[in-house]
Order: structure tokens, then C-alpha cells, then sequence
């Protein structure tokens, strides 16, 4: 689940991370009045207005920009707040159609007094899946090019893996502080700061922290100027609190009505829809329909407690899609039985009507013969497959 910076700030200020302060607008009179809190908690007029949407690179879309008084805060603002924000990050990238911008963050300037004596830096804290670890990765270079960086120079990339058994040790902190060239007080701020943002990433059950830049201040203090953040869905049972901080508006409008009705949806830019029960099973369907020239347009798991009502709503999901040329249903009928699936597909069929794309039909398992009797019954136009390699050539011919 992925949060806002605004929200991935209050979490790490819980844990004792320094962050650049600031106030959440959704409103051109809720951003003056956001500015005039933070400049007088500040002393200094200079904000930012920082655009929040649930994707990076917000600063060369337009999305993130100085206001040195109230009138420029009144522009920006104005500007920012209902544009739709592109970025290398969004869908489509600077081309795609962007994200509608709702809210809008009015930041303190973290970089006064003097701008000239701050330094950016890259941090952030991630899984490791092939060491099983995870790793803390950091780089002198931060700002809006760590992406050029780490592909042009890779030597300034650093990473630093913690055992889980252990946890963060403090020669690991005092070591990344060492390797961005810190000294005296802005050292010790900085092992502060990895240690309690690691604690953060831990505590709060993340899968990432990002925070680029991570400013040296005038001051020698550490801040976190920006932060992406994204969180384990499957751990947010322990995270009631954190769980609300979801914002729906942010994501697939597909993907969201899938899990109030109980379907794991992920969409995906392929040409073939994809419903099948189980993960193992999916994956595998997609991999051979990938194999056989053809491209998943969705992973759908309709999982193993499948009725005629939850298939009919898979179909529709996958439907909307323009691209979808080809649909095929791969049920393994071990939990789930077979005929409900079946039952759910002709249903769809006639509650649906004018479906204009070919149906393949695998069905093997509990009560397949019945199901298959159900299609063939049926007067629909499906296309039925014993073997899964039998479905992926049917798919492939129907493509053609």
C-alpha cells in the first residue's frame, strides 16, 4: 500500500526521524492558511508546494515548486491543485495521461539560511529478496538524477544489509554516516537518523522507504525533505491505524472494486484476460500464454471459495479492458468446484450480453464433468480445453 509523503512524514517523525514540516491543502484557502502556519512556526516566508500524488519524479512534472511570498503561494497553488501531474513515474510517463493532483503539501524551506551549505543525500531501506535481508541503500548523491547516478556511476551507490537476527547494529549507522563524508555533529545526526529510520521501516511493517533528498541542513541537522513510502498489505491486520491511511482515489478503480468483492486483481498492459484460482496456478497461466505469443492483460485470482456471483464480477473487471482480445479461464477444481465457476460464466455471458471476445474454458477438478455439461448446454460460444498447453495453442490461434 503506498502512502503519501505528507503521511510517510508523520510516521517518521512517530519514530523520532527529523522531516521537513509542513501542512496538507486540499483547497486554495486551506493552502494561505497552511502557509501562514508555517511561516510563522519557521520565521522565514519561503514554503514549498509540493504536489501528492503516489508517484516520484514530481519535481520535473511541475508538480513541486518555491513560493517566496503569499501571492506566489496563491499561483502555485492554484496552478498545482486539480492538474492532472505527469511524471517518468506516472502511467504513461511524460506522455501519459497523469495523475489528478487533490491535495497538495506546503512545506517549510529545509534549505535556509544558507543553501549553500546544505547537501543532498540519498537513503533508503528495502527487502533484499535473494540475500533474505534487508538492505539499507544510500548514496552521496541525491536529488532528482539518482536514477542517472545509479545507472552512469554505480560506485556511488552503497549498500548495507542488516541481519535480521540482529537488527541494526551501530557500527552499521556510524558506517553509512562514515561513507557520506560526515563529521562532528551532522555525523552523529546522521546516525540517528538511519537508526531510527530503520526502527520505522521495521515497526511499521514497510516494504520501502525512500527518502530523496535526505538534506544536511545549514545547521548540521539530518532531515527527511522527501519520503516514498509503501507498506506489506498482507501486514496491515497489525497496522489498524496505518491501514486508513489508504487513499483509494490513488489507485486501479478496477483493483479496488476487486477487493471489496473479494478477487486479487493486479492489471497489467496485455492482450489475453486471465481468470484463475490460485496464485501458483496464475502465474503459471500467465507464463504459458507469454510463451505461446500472446500477453497477460491481468493477474486474477478468484480464489478458492468461487461462486457464480464473484465469476460474474471477474468478467466484468476483465471486460473493461479495451485491449483484452482473449479470455481465458483456468479453474482447478480443488477447493473450489467447478460448476459454480461454470454456472458463474453463463450467467455472465447472459447478464453481460455482446461479449465480442473469444472464451476459453479450462476446467479440471471437482465436479468438472458437470461444469463442462453446463458450457456445452449453454448455446455459448466457448471454446473448451483439457490441457493447459491445449488453452495457451486455442489462445494463440484465436490471436492470430
Amino acid at each position: 500500500m503506498n502512502l503519501h509523503e505528507y503521511q510517510g512524514k508523520e510516521i517518521l517523525a512517530s519514530y523520532g526521524v527529523k522531516i521537513q514540516k509542513g501542512k496538507v491543502a486540499e483547497t486554495l484557502e486551506e493552502a494561505i492558511k497552511a502557509y501562514e502556519e508555517v511561516t510563522a512556526a519557521s520565521g522565514n516566508n519561503v514554503v514549498v508546494v509540493k504536489a501528492q500524488i503516489h508517484a516520484g519524479g514530481r519535481g520535473k512534472g511541475g508538480g513541486v515548486k518555491l513560493a517566496k511570498s503569499l501571492d506566489e503561494l496563491k499561483e502555485h497553488a492554484g496552478n498545482i491543485l486539480g492538474m492532472m501531474l505527469k511524471t517518468p513515474q506516472t502511467a504513461g510517463g511524460l506522455e501519459g495521461p497523469g495523475k489528478l493532483v487533490s491535495k497538495i503539501l506546503i512545506a517549510e524551506d529545509s534549505y535556509a539560511p544558507d543553501f549553500d551549505a546544505c547537501k543532498e543525500f540519498y537513503v533508503s531501506v528495502m527487502l533484499d529478496r535473494e540475500r533474505h535481508q534487508n538492505v539499507i541503500i544510500y548514496s552521496t548523491e541525491g536529488g532528482m538524477n539518482i536514477e542517472e547516478v545509479a545507472e552512469q556511476t554505480p560506485h556511488l551507490v552503497h549498500k548495507e544489509h542488516i541481519d535480521p537476527t540482529l537488527g541494526m547494529q551501530g557500527y552499521q549507522a556510524r558506517k553509512i554516516a562514515f561513507n557520506l563524508g560526515l563529521s562532528g555533529a551532522a555525523f552523529k545526526d546522521m546516525t540517528k537518523f538511519i537508526s531510527n529510520l530503520y526502527k520505522a521501516f521495521v515497526g511499521s511493517d514497510a516494504s520501502l522507504f525512500e527518502i530523496n533528498p535526505c538534506l544536511k541542513s545549514a545547521n548540521d541537522e539530518i532531515i527527511a525533505v522527501d519520503t516514498k513510502m509503501s507498506l506489506d498489505e498482507n501486514a496491515l491486520f497489525r497496522h489498524k491505524d496505518l491501514e486508513a491511511l489508504r487513499d483509494i482515489t490513488e489507485e486501479d478503480p478496477v483493483e479496488v472494486e476487486a477487493k471489496e468483492v473479494g478477487l486479487n486483481y493486479v492489471n497489467l498492459d496485455g492482450n489475453v484476460g486471465c481468470m484463475v484460482n490460485g496464485a501458483g496456478l496464475a502465474m503459471a497461466t500467465m507464463d504459458i500464454i507469454k510463451l505461446s505469443g500472446g500477453s497477460p492483460a491481468n493477474f486474477l485470482d478468484v480464489g478458492g471459495t468461487a461462486d457464480a456471483a464473484r465469476v460474474e464480477a471477474a468478467f466484468r473487471m476483465i471486460l473493461r479492458d479495451p485491449e483484452v482480445k482473449a479470455i481465458l479461464i483456468n479453474i482447478f477444481g480443488g477447493i473450489v468446484r467447478c460448476d459454480r465457476v461454470a454456472q458463474g460464466v453463463v450467467d455472465a455471458y447472459k447478464n453481460i450480453g455482446n461479449i465480442n471476445v473469444p472464451i476459453i474454458v479450462r476446467l479440471q477438478g471437482t465436479n468438472a464433468e458437470i461444469a463442462k455439461e453446463l458450457i456445452d448446454k449453454s448455446g455459448l460460444e466457448v471454446r473448451s480445453a483439457i490441457l493447459l498447453q491445449e488453452a495457451a495453442d486455442i489462445v494463440k490461434e484465436v490471436l492470430a
